[in-house]
């Protein structure tokens, strides 16, 4: 047996849907090397293989499921108290390929992170350092401030006050007079965002990266607003919801349409939104003509999150902290602006029957959307977007909607990529072991309907042994018998006489 077939019979079978658990604990063991790392962090597993791997004694065994995106992240609970400080820095990084739906961790999960005394028994990592990997894998749901600001825990207090604009005001006043003396004093700290004198006061030099985040989100006293108007530096301001009304009236005149493109969907714009609508820039014109149809800031994040993106746009799907009413994107969905009816395709429940009209929707983009972020989109837009739209194959590939059958059309498509997703059609009549990509290859030696005896054939091939081993239609005894031979490094390669 080669190394090289040995290592593709232990990634196929790793990866095989049909493999009961007590095949896929074989692979915890470490003489399957990568492939079970592979395993444990890329594919939905049994129970009890996660319970052998929640307790497995190597640690890149934990490490590995800790990044696992396919398993319930409830059962991921006891490995953000592992003893290893870079298993929980794995969850808490959250997994190595982004995807673009940002699945939130649990609150007791989270609350494990942020109440820890320290980074775990080997020392390798601080509480700090994983609480930074935390904050930065967008595994934190916007929600969550609010949820913090009323715990039991003051690290948790403490947290929230840090989001000092992500709360109400009753919580900010609360914060306030917590009874602990850090949460106080960092309350008092984020009061200061709001105070325009506390920020013009402590102001780095404007043109610095700090000044910037701070023209960018807090409150602005007058004196600091008409520096950055004399210095030019609007875009601040154009982005800023603090920004006064006088300054808006001035950015609705700026030279740069893209400070005008800014600003002209501004649920704060004045009568300076009219002025927009017969802007020269048809950018800003058609930005201004959405304005009087945003009233609130989370109407404003909604077509933020749209308009000007394009049809290819893979930006992370994320949950708002706070999201605009039913009614309104009702509203959104009948209009005549494309923007807005993809606005409402991007609203995961938006109802049925309006799903069913944006399914027909001439415009592209409201079809693309819909595909990519509703549970209701239907098998045959998922399939038309995955054909046409290779920037959302990976992402459209996750949706327990996508169709796996009725691909036979698409064997002979010019694109390796949907020939593969055809080929592991169950239903299709000869899946093409002969096409010269060797992705296909592999997906036709997986098909579910490939017989018996020319699954032993495909076995012994270097382009279709991977494909052959996760085949759902591999006999179990067959798999063992293979992790008997890769395991063991026996030099003869099983064969179909042994069963």
């Amino acid at each position: 047996m080669s190394d090289s077939l040995r290592e593709l019979w232990l990634r196929g079978i790793a990866f095989n849907t049909a493999a009961p658990a007590d095949v896929l604990i074989r692979l915890l063991d470490e003489a399957a090397g990568e492939a079970g790392l592979l395993m444990c962090e890329g594919r939905d597993l049994p129970d009890a293989v996660i319970d052998a791997a929640l307790c497995h004694p190597v640690e890149r065994i934990r490490r590995a499921l800790a990044r696992n995106l396919h398993v319930a992240p409830a059962r991921l609970a006891p490995l953000a108290s592992d003893p290893s400080g870079l298993v929980r820095a794995r969850l808490a990084g959250g997994t190595r390929h982004r995807p673009r739906w940002v699945r939130p961790l649990p609150n007791d999960i989270l609350v494990t992170f942020l109440t820890a005394q320290d980074g775990g028994e080997d020392g390798r990592v601080t509480e700090m350092e994983i609480a930074s990997e935390l904050c930065s894998s967008r595994q934190v749901p916007r929600s969550f401030p609010r949820h913090a600001a009323g715990h039991d825990h003051p690290a948790l207090r403490l947290y929230a006050a840090f989001q000092w604009q992500s709360l109400t005001a009753a919580q900010r006043n609360a914060l306030l007079d917590d009874p602990d003396p850090a949460v106080r004093e960092a309350a008092r700290e984020g009061s200061r965002q709001l105070d325009p004198e506390a920020v013009e006061a402590e102001l780095p030099p404007i043109g610095s990266r700090h000044a910037m985040f701070v023209l960018c989100t807090r409150a602005l006293s007058p004196a600091v607003v008409e520096q950055c108007l004399l210095k030019d530096e609007v875009y601040p301001l154009a982005v800023n919801r603090h920004t006064p009304a006088n300054a808006l009236s001035q950015l609705a005149r700026h030279p740069d349409a893209e400070i005008r493109r800014l600003i002209a969907t501004r649920p704060d714009l004045g009568p300076e939104a009219a002025e927009l609508r017969q802007d020269p820039d048809e950018d800003v014109r058609m930005r201004a003509r959405l304005q009087p149809s945003i009233r609130t800031w989370d109407e404003f994040q909604a077509v933020d999150g749209v308009v000007g993106h394009g049809p290819d746009c893979t930006c992370p799907i994320t949950e708002p902290a706070t999201e605009p009413s039913p009614e309104w994107y009702a509203t959104c969905a009948a209009s005549e602006e494309p923007v807005l009816r993809r606005v409402a395709a991007s609203w995961p429940r938006l109802p049925a029957e309006l799903v069913g009209t944006l399914v027909l929707d001439e415009d592209e983009e409201v079809r693309i959307r819909l595909a990519c972020h509703h549970p209701l989109a239907p098998p045959n837009l998922l399939l038309d977007i995955f054909v046409t739209r290779p920037a959302h194959r990976p992402h459209l590939l996750t949706l327990p909607a996508f169709p796996r059958t009725g691909l036979t059309h698409l064997v002979g498509h010019p694109e390796p990529e949907v020939r593969a997703l055809a080929a592991a059609d169950p239903t299709l009549p000869e899946p093409p072991l002969d096409d010269p990509d060797d992705a296909v290859r592999r997906a036709a030696a997986a098909n579910p309907t490939m017989p018996p005896e020319i699954l032993d054939t495909l076995l012994t091939g270097l382009g279709t042994a991977e494909g052959a081993a996760a085949n759902p239609s591999l006999p179990v005894p067959r798999m063992h018998t293979l992790l008997d031979h890769c395991l063991s490094g026996a030099a003869t390669p099983p064969t179909a006489a042994r069963y």
